[in-house]
């Protein structure tokens, strides 16, 4: 097996130089030196050996992810896409679910810490958190935030803002000025965000917005279904919803369904992260896709290739993109 020595005594540089010039989780240098050792490396067949390679610096090449529920899709793949891009890196990755319980959290924390991962990516950022306490003994991680965040550590999100104005101004655009919300947790910055984004393109038209056409205040597809009810009983009824996400949008699918309401004759909606069940209804849903890879990829380099984590932390952004389906259509000119 090809060694680090190896490849060194070929290229005429120190075991060091050949380490930091093939370690992956460093910048790349395009200086002769680094160019020459990368050339001795290929041509004598070195592989790197993760395992090794992170033993060296006291560590496991394990990152743990907590997410909040294990049987939420949206967090399935997101962590496939974390996996895979960690595979890809030579560091591979365990969940564990937290029930969006800061105690559940801890707990699953501290499990994964003792196991010995290298850093943690966590998605159950609330934005009603306390300050964190500063680290106590023991052996303190890196942790970056994905898809949602509190504000106060390093994150990789989409721009939920801008996904829920071109989900909103979608439907502005087709003719509907009746927009009911279907919201989520006020803990959650993607909710909160996508709160704001259909606000936004309400006022860029200039249609009031009605506090009344808001309800919800989770992530499920049974919030979905209550909340939607409840839309769909009014004597003034919206001639169409986003939600903001595709579970909610799903509730308010089977809410249309029991009100004897048709989509998207009588109901257009708009739900919120493209996950496959999606295009696969019987009338295709209307949504914003997230780059889920993108997201993944951001929180990885965050968390592996930190500087000296001084200054403001940073904040990834993954632009979405809205994908039109059956779900909606222009409003009907009578009820």
């Amino acid at each position: 097996m090809v060694t680090i020595r190896d490849v060194a005594k070929a290229a005429g540089v120190s075991t060091s130089t050949v380490s930091r010039v093939l370690d992956e989780r460093l910048p790349r240098s395009s200086s002769a030196t680094a160019e020459r050792v990368r050339r001795f490396a290929a041509e004598l067949g070195y592989v790197r050996d993760p395992l090794a390679s992170g033993l060296r610096r006291a560590g496991t090449s394990t990152i743990g992810v907590i997410v909040p529920r294990l049987t939420d899709t949206v967090m399935a793949m997101l962590y496939e896409e974390i996996a895979a891009a960690g595979a890809a890196r030579g560091i591979f990755s365990v969940v564990a679910g937290a029930e969006d319980d800061p105690e559940a959290e801890q707990r699953a924390a501290q499990s994964l810490l003792r196991r010995r991962v290298d850093g943690l990516i966590l998605t159950t950022a609330r934005l009603d958190a306390p300050e964190p306490e500063p680290p106590g003994p023991g052996r303190a991680v890196p942790r970056v935030l994905a898809l949602r965040t509190d504000g106060r550590g390093p994150a990789s999100v989409g721009d939920d803002r801008l996904g829920a104005r071109l989900a909103t101004r979608h439907l502005l655009d087709l003719g509907h000025r009746r927009i009911g919300l279907v919201g989520g947790p006020g803990y959650a910055s993607s909710a909160v965000r996508r709160h704001e984004g259909y606000r936004d393109a309400l006022a860029e038209l200039g249609v009031p917005y009605e506090p009344g056409l808001v309800e919800g205040d989770s992530f499920s597809m049974e919030a979905g279904e209550g909340a939607g009810r409840r839309l769909l009983s009014r004597s003034d009824l919206p001639t169409a919803v986003f939600a903001v996400n595709d579970n909610t949008a799903i509730g308010v699918l089977a809410a249309a369904h029991h009100l004897g309401l048709r989509v998207p004759e009588d109901l257009s909606v708009v739900g919120y992260n493209d996950i496959p069940v999606a295009s696969r209804l019987p009338v295709p849903l209307t949504t914003v896709r997230v780059p889920f890879d993108q997201v993944a990829q951001g929180a990885l380099r965050l968390l592996l290739d930190r500087g000296d984590d001084t200054g403001p932390p940073v904040t990834l952004t993954a632009t979405p993109t809205l994908i039109p389906r059956g779900s909606t259509r222009a409003p009907r000119t009578s009820r």
